[in-house]
């Protein structure tokens, strides 16, 4: 990891003259507040960019290769760096407190958070480290005085698929969820009935909730193969967008208008897309 270990001199240099008397007005203008969007838009590039290097294999970096698509990853990083960096200036202008403390409070969280590396405690699997994880999580809040919920620190501007992912991990993580998958199974077909029957009855509010439970108790499904809703649906779309414009392209070519034909001409077109995509991924090297 000695390339982690870079200097940050040039990027904060950059910084401070943007921030300094003869700087740009618009970067003198902002606040940590006025930083959060840019925050979140970045990080999200961020994590396009990796999942585009890494196709659907994200709990595996197998996939991902020394070319362009790294390219891009390093430079979201940049960009993600900068941004942090900048809040961090401006917080530390106001009061005092910046960058080096966060990194020394956030070495020694992960050393504390970690005994079974940087202390003698022994886990015998993944179930064991989340639950001395989330332990040790509120030992640390108890002692600050903040709130001892377990959901505490869940963040309120989540996405919300993301969110119920993290609520159903939490939970496993103090035993409350099912016991077994098959129970799991029999909860997600009581919630795909009661949304049948809201939407026979045709009450449209009740049909809303009710999808929310369905989709609320697949995300724990997923949960328990080890599949994270979040990035599972994001692959999902951008692989449709993907299909999607070969159709379009193939449609162009034959002269056609592509909203004006039939839906099984329209099939016909998607699987053909489908095959080519297909035989583009082959022909990347893995």
């Amino acid at each position: 990891m000695s390339k982690q270990s870079a200097d940050l001199s040039p990027l904060n240099d950059v910084l401070l003259r943007l921030l300094g008397p003869d700087g740009c007005p618009w970067d003198k203008r902002q606040t940590p507040a006025s930083l959060c969007d840019y925050i979140v838009e970045e990080a999200f590039e961020l994590v396009g960019a990796i999942r585009e290097a890494q196709g659907a294999g994200e709990e595996s970096d197998a996939s991902l290769q020394d070319g362009p698509a790294v390219d891009d990853i390093i430079e979201e990083i940049g960009d993600v760096l900068f941004l942090l960096m900048f809040a961090a200036e401006l917080v530390e202008r106001r009061t005092g407190r910046g960058l080096a403390e966060a990194v020394s409070l956030a070495a020694a969280k992960m050393i504390r958070r970690h005994p079974h590396v940087f202390g003698d405690l022994q886990v015998d699997n993944q179930e064991q480290l989340l639950r001395n994880w989330e332990r040790i999580k509120r030992e640390e809040k108890q002692e600050a005085g903040r709130g001892k919920g377990l959901y505490d620190s869940l963040p309120v501007g989540l996405p919300p698929l993301l969110k119920a992912y993290r609520i159903h991990s939490k939970a496993a993580r103090v035993g409350f969820t099912w016991d077994s998958d098959e129970e799991a199974w029999g909860q997600f077909k009581e919630e795909l009935e009661e949304w049948r029957r809201a939407r026979a009855a045709g009450d449209a509010e009740a049909s809303s909730r009710e999808f929310g439970d369905v989709v609320f108790t697949l995300v724990e499904l997923g949960r328990r193969e080890g599949v994270k809703a979040n990035a599972s649906l994001d692959y999902a779309n951008r692989r449709f967008l993907e299909r999607f414009e070969v159709m379009e392209r193939l449609a162009v070519e034959q002269g056609r208008d592509l909203p004006a034909l039939p839906l099984a001409e329209k099939n016909k077109l998607w699987e053909r897309a489908k095959e080519e995509v297909k035989t583009r991924d082959k022909a990347v090297p893995q």
